[in-house]
């Protein structure tokens, strides 16, 4: 008992060491858009439609709306820790060439859980040009779609993980792209960058294969006694 006591100490203190708990908290700035678009630059905006924050379950004209249909709230299965709220940005132009919006983030060395959720409005699903729409997160890619793939007024969420080896400012960056008038159109909510746990220290390191060391050697050490009979 006493072993497996001491084997049970040194995992847990090796682990605890290597992966403390990390808070939840959204690196991302105005993820869902209820300031507007205030954190975000909009990249190639001198278009004809601006990228636009519309109203949840608003039967308006742009830009408040998509163009007369209400888009129903992100329902979908997200971590974000930010609620859906009352607003989406909305990508609508068309003859889009790299028209993007991004911002750009402080981010401590770790891992992190990134994504973010889309909506392909009806109306727009109908129109003869196809759009494509890519969404990148610290240097990683969440998705890359092109929009008649996709399936009209349904939320789909995006996530993936990516490690952050070296603190730094990164960029999140969404970029749409239309090949003709009138084309297919793109809303997306609740962009997040969660930390979930860290990159171990070399000292951490240590720590867990000294760990696993001596767990080795008490299982060793066990192996090898003898009872008399």
């Amino acid at each position: 008992m006493r072993t497996h006591n001491a084997i049970a100490f040194a995992l847990v203190a090796a682990a605890a060491a290597a992966a403390p708990a990390a808070a939840v908290t959204n690196v991302i700035v105005n993820g869902s858009f209820e300031a507007g678009l205030s954190g975000w630059t909009p990249v190639n905006d001198a278009l004809a439609r601006p990228i636009a924050v519309l109203d949840y379950n608003c039967n308006c004209a742009y830009p408040n709306g998509a163009y007369g249909e209400a888009v129903m709230i992100d329902t979908s299965l997200s971590l974000s820790p930010d609620a859906a709220g009352r607003k989406a940005a909305y990508f609508v132009d068309d003859y889009a060439v790299n028209q993007s919006l991004t911002q750009s983030n402080w981010y401590a060395a770790g891992v992190y859980q990134v994504g973010f959720s889309a909506y392909l409005p009806a109306n727009g699903y109908r129109n003869r040009y196809d759009a494509t729409f890519a969404g990148q997160i610290a240097g990683t890619t969440i998705a890359s779609f092109t929009a008649s793939q996709g399936v009209a007024q349904n939320w789909v969420n995006y996530s993936g993980n990516v490690t952050i080896a070296n603190a730094g400012f990164y960029d999140t960056g969404f970029v749409y792209n239309s090949f003709g008038g009138p084309a297919k159109d793109v809303v997306i909510d609740r962009v997040y960058a969660v930390q979930t746990g860290t990159v171990p220290e070399p000292a951490s390191w240590a720590m867990l294969i000294a760990g696993f060391g001596l767990v080795g050697a008490m299982l060793r050490r066990r192996r090898g006694t003898v009872v008399a009979a």
